[in-house]
């Protein structure tokens, strides 16, 4: 009786717990993206709950069935050879598991590195997300201005993001639209994110890069392009310009609130040329590396 007492205390304290934990973030997305990475985490969760499942009745069995009798002191257990059915599904098993994990994992990289399927015919909003200690800065080249910790997108367009920083290695993500991706100072790194539906979510830095990792968060508002464009022209009233010696101090080691410009960082401070290529591609479908050497061609021309 007490035993069960002590279990059912232990189960009801278990669950009084859980239930003031907030929901995982990747595990609710608001992005096809993360949508995919929440099915894959689960898909995992669920294969890896029966192994263990089926591992601990094969112990349950085993120690009830060959647990210490009261045999005589003079018995001998029977001999027994090994079994090759037994042997060859406990190693087939894992390597069927490994192998479908495999197959999955690799669908889903090319899924989740690619603009989205639903999106495949409208022209993705480019926006350059660029680091520096402990700060993120969000140009629009398309609406000429600038961001700082935090971000607006529309709903229901591809957004294409152009990463690198201006200091350590650092790492965007946004776990309800998608996976990370590595900022780097000399290259510029795309990630294709979307969101489903309107709502505010958290991004940050998931790199370690220095001691004020912990505060190098933004946020992230997804709205309406209705709501969107009334965003644009307000800022475009208000905002002042981003000139070249506001920007250097905003490069300096620190945090900052979320403030807003008009003009970009980048007719001044542009991008890194260096773009990863991999299986990346720009807005208008051709490589970012052969679109480098075309300009590089182009200059050398010149």
């Amino acid at each position: 009786m007490k035993v069960k007492s002590a279990l059912l205390l232990l189960v009801l304290t278990i669950a009084t717990v859980l239930t003031g934990c907030e929901p995982l973030m990747v595990l609710n997305p608001k992005g096809p993206q993360a949508e995919r990475q929440a099915h894959d985490i689960l898909l995992s969760i669920g294969i890896m709950s029966l192994v263990v499942l089926v591992v601990f009745a094969i112990l349950i069995y085993v120690l009830v069935k060959y647990r210490a009798s009261k045999q005589s002191p003079d018995y001998e257990p029977p001999h027994i050879e090994g079994n090759k059915w037994v042997e060859l599904l406990c190693v087939g098993i894992p390597v069927i598991i490994v192998v479908y994990f495999s197959i999955v994992s690799v669908q889903s990289n090319y899924i989740v590195e690619a603009k989205p399927k639903q999106y495949q015919d409208q022209k993705p909003m480019v926006i350059y997300a660029s680091s520096s200690d402990w700060k993120w800065h969000f140009s629009y080249p398309e609406q000429d201005i600038e961001t700082v910790n935090y971000l607006y997108i529309p709903t229901d367009r591809p957004i294409e993001f152009k990463l690198y920083s201006y200091g350590p290695i650092t790492s965007f993500w946004i776990p309800q639209l998608g996976g990370q991706k590595y900022a780097m100072s000399n290259m510029v790194t795309t990630l294709h994110l979307a969101a489903d539906e309107p709502g505010e979510m958290m991004g940050r830095n998931a790199n370690f890069s220095g001691k004020g990792t912990a505060e190098n968060t933004f946020n992230v508002t997804a709205m309406s392009e209705k709501d969107f464009d009334k965003w644009v022209k307000d800022v475009k009233k208000t905002a002042k310009p981003l000139t070249e010696k506001k920007f250097d101090q905003l490069l300096k080691p620190g945090h900052l609130g979320q403030m807003t410009f008009t003009g970009t960082h980048l007719e001044f401070s542009p991008a890194p040329n260096l773009h990863h290529s991999g299986s990346e591609k720009s807005h208008d479908g051709k490589m970012d590396s052969e679109m480098d050497m075309n300009m590089d061609m182009s200059d050398h021309d010149k």
